[in-house]
């Protein structure tokens, strides 16, 4: 090694010391000759190299522009309209007058009052005759205590209140767009009109036949009575306001508590199904351009080139 070979740990003369060699001037890359490429990967090579020597820090070249700008940057469209950066976020389930909504809400009412029918016909169907006997009063239980009487009145409870949950889903998942006090008052009342078509159909199917045996039948004679309510029914106060009371309120007490629930564990504070984050269309929160790609490193000195295709 000659005195003037700096050693490999030792930095090289400054270059104001006498002797030491004047920095040698950047060499000036040759632009592409016509279409011909410059290198292996063609003009943008070229583009690229200047970019990576000139660091990430390097201010922008005059009159350079960004491959994310201009007309032709996003031959696919605007990214950020896929994404509906800036756009209006359109409501899922649009209002619907006040009008319709209320038609809507007081024909379900009327639906669910209609289905009281077979409701009643199946109380009837699993609910038990009491048995009497024929008496000069009247009639009396066959049993002391009987239990049929306390049965019918748990059937109807038990219908009456899987009826009114029922009622409240469907109104909830048929019904999204009137969602709200409409759709809870539609289910309460259309609940308690079934209640009192079924109290009232059930507690006749029969009720002819005993009525005919009641006023013919000898004294000592059993026969059966037809299921009825006693746990619940219709007070008059004053001989003119109808008061509603126990059991026949059971199907409207299931509809209000479900339908409620249902309201206050819906994750949409309109009670409606909303867009979700993210979906196409939507825009929750603002997104800025993507990044552009990183240029890939240069070759290697003395790299071989790939081959062209």
């Amino acid at each position: 090694m000659s005195a003037d070979t700096p050693e490999p740990d030792r930095p090289g003369r400054r270059p104001d010391e006498p002797g030491a060699p004047a920095p040698a001037a950047p060499a000036e890359r040759a632009a592409p000759a016509g279409d011909a490429p410059a290198g292996p990967y063609g003009a943008r090579e070229v583009d690229q190299q200047v970019a990576w020597e000139a660091g990430p820090y390097a201010p922008p070249t005059a009159g350079a522009v960004s491959p994310y700008d201009g007309p032709g940057a996003f031959p696919y469209g605007d990214p950020g309209a896929a994404y509906g950066v800036g756009q209006p976020v359109p409501p899922a389930e649009p209002e619907l007058p006040r009008r319709r909504a209320v038609r809507l809400a007081a024909g379900a009412g009327l639906a669910l009052t209609v289905l009281g029918v077979p409701l009643g016909l199946l109380w009837a169907a699993l609910a038990p005759d009491t048995p009497v006997l024929k008496v000069p009063d009247g009639a009396i239980y066959a049993e002391p205590q009987p239990e049929q009487p306390v049965a019918a009145d748990g059937w109807f409870s038990l219908l009456g209140l899987g009826f009114g949950v029922l009622a409240a889903l469907a109104l909830w998942f048929v019904l999204r767009r009137v969602r709200g006090p409409v759709g809870l008052l539609a289910a309460v009342l259309g609940a308690f009109g079934a209640a009192l078509v079924a109290w009232q159909v059930g507690r006749r199917i029969g009720l002819a036949g005993y009525q005919r045996l009641l006023e013919t039948a000898p004294d000592g004679r059993a026969f059966s009575k037809p299921a009825d309510l006693r746990a619940g029914g219709i007070d008059l106060i004053f001989g003119v306001l109808p008061v509603p009371h126990g059991n026949l309120l059971l199907p409207a007490f299931g509809a209000a508590v479900t339908y409620t629930l249902l309201a206050g564990w819906s994750r949409w504070p309109s009670l409606r199904p909303e867009p979700e984050p993210g979906a196409p269309g939507v825009s929750w929160e603002s997104a800025g351009r993507p990044a552009p790609p990183a240029a890939p490193e240069p070759p290697a000195p003395g790299a071989a080139a790939p081959p062209h295709g």
